[in-house]
């Protein structure tokens, strides 16, 4: 039987998604660059998937006009394996790099391949293993003729939230790579607030694991209810296999990372738009990767902690949850337009409530608010946005005053506030800062009194 589908590439995402491919009756033909895992995928069908022998061999297996699923590390292993398959490709073929590939690097590799007349499409795929086995959220990068053609693959693949399928065509070429990357900003800085919230239940609270485990529970229910609190929850009560306590306990104190946070920071310096919630997180597991400093003595606090309760951990936490996801979708609006890709901020919102890393309960909210304001480009400007975390702020401030008065770190969390803060501010510092600019380098500055950029002499002997 003729394939419908080539699918390259079976490590765990690629694993999983023919598994499921092939329990949804697809047609399907697959090639792995490394024999074991073939060997792993094939060992766990219940029928026969064929096996290519090479990319060539893979592509005489489907079907024309032929679709071929990517799932390869990001970066130049892409450009390799485009570059095998493209002797034997014909114009009106489709590739679908399904990996967390750089919005540009798709960009690029669209434009490259259409000079040959083929198709690419950039999908963004999140919900780890889990997702690709049982319904992932998917964010697609294509043309709608090209998304059309696919459909019919892509959809089956994705999880159903609300009895609506979580995958779209977002926009044009790079558009499901960049909403995939800006999700996983996201993700850093949710995990980091979870955690940060859990390190103020142990080193400022002083609870011991069954109360924190009581509180996660709680939020569990509560308005900051997602998939991270849900593992979190489950994290907190397993035991260490190998000795007594809990396993958490014996995780080293080092989180890794891959990239895709660093190139969200480094795509909202260059496009403007602040999203310090995302930075502080990615800047987090920067200094947990380094030699720290050994203090002489420990940090003292002024006393003990200011009251906090888990309602008041529990708000704190929303609070920096809303702020994560309201700086995630500036920067989704503003490369919209800077890209012209006409992004739907809703639709986005829809899809990443069922599959994905980052789903919540929030997200239900988001979509509405999004729907009801067409043009919106900023949650900030919204009354949802400020009457939610008006209603939390004199416990987050807790919060974070607790955890600076105790020498421990909520650096996301603070910087969350910050920011938010800074967003309602009257007045801001920054008329020293031009004074400054202009009397160092005569850079300029406006008056408020008087139209026009001026220059001062600031000496004043």
């Amino acid at each position: 039987m003729t394939a419908t589908l080539g699918l390259i590439g079976l490590g765990a995402m690629g694993r999983n998604l023919g598994w499921r491919l092939a329990e949804l009756d697809i047609p399907l033909a697959v090639y792995s660059y490394d024999p074991d895992e073939f060997a792993r995928f094939a060992a766990a069908l219940a029928s026969p998937v064929p096996a290519a022998t090479d990319p060539v061999d893979l592509v005489r297996r489907v079907t024309r006009p032929r679709m071929l699923l990517l799932m390869v590390t990001a970066g130049d292993a892409v450009d390799r394996v485009i570059g095998d398959l493209l002797p034997a490709l014909e114009p009106g073929d489709i590739v679908i790099d399904g990996g967390n590939s750089h919005y540009r690097d798709t960009v690029r590799r669209g434009a490259e391949l259409q000079a040959h007349g083929i198709g690419f499409v950039g999908a963004g795929i999140s919900g780890g293993e889990a997702g690709a086995r049982h319904g992932a959220s998917i964010m697609v990068g294509a043309s709608a003729d090209d998304y059309d053609r696919i459909r019919s693959v892509i959809e089956p693949l994705a999880a159903r939230a609300a009895d609506s399928v979580c995958a779209a065509r977002v926009g044009p070429d790079g558009a499901g790579h960049f909403v995939k990357m800006v999700h996983n900003g996201i993700e850093y800085a949710l995990m980091q607030i979870i955690a940060e919230t859990w390190r103020t239940m142990t080193d400022v609270l002083d609870w011991d694991r069954t109360r924190q485990r009581e509180a996660f529970v709680g939020f569990r229910r509560g308005p900051a209810a997602s998939y991270l609190i849900d593992i979190t929850t489950e994290i907190l009560a397993a035991p260490d296999p190998q000795g007594d306590g809990y396993l958490v306990d014996r995780v080293a104190d080092r989180a890794a990372q891959k990239g895709t946070g660093r190139w969200v920071v480094e795509t909202a310096l260059t496009l403007g738009v602040p999203v310090p919630a995302i930075t502080a997180a990615v800047t987090e597991r920067m200094i947990s990767a380094r030699s720290r400093i050994q203090r002489a003595e420990p940090v003292p606090g002024s006393g003990p902690p200011l009251h906090l309760d888990a309602e008041a951990l529990q708000s704190a936490l929303y609070a920096g949850f809303l702020a994560s996801f309201t700086q995630g979708f500036d920067l989704l609006a503003a490369a919209s337009e800077a890209y012209d890709w006409q992004l739907d901020l809703a639709e986005v919102a829809r899809i990443w409530q069922g599959g994905c890393i980052i789903r919540a309960d929030l997200l239900r909210d988001l979509e509405v608010t999004f729907r009801s304001a067409p043009g919106l480009t900023s949650l900030a400007e919204t009354e949802f946005f400020g009457s939610r975390l008006g209603k939390v702020v004199r416990q987050w401030r807790r919060f974070v005053a607790a955890n600076v008065d105790a020498g421990t770190t909520a650096p996301c969390t603070s910087a969350a506030l910050a920011w938010y803060d800074s967003l309602g501010s009257e007045r801001l510092p920054t008329r020293l800062i031009q004074a400054q600019r202009d009397a160092f380098g005569a850079h300029g500055f406006e008056r408020t009194d008087q139209a026009g950029t001026h220059h001062a002499q600031w000496k004043t002997s």
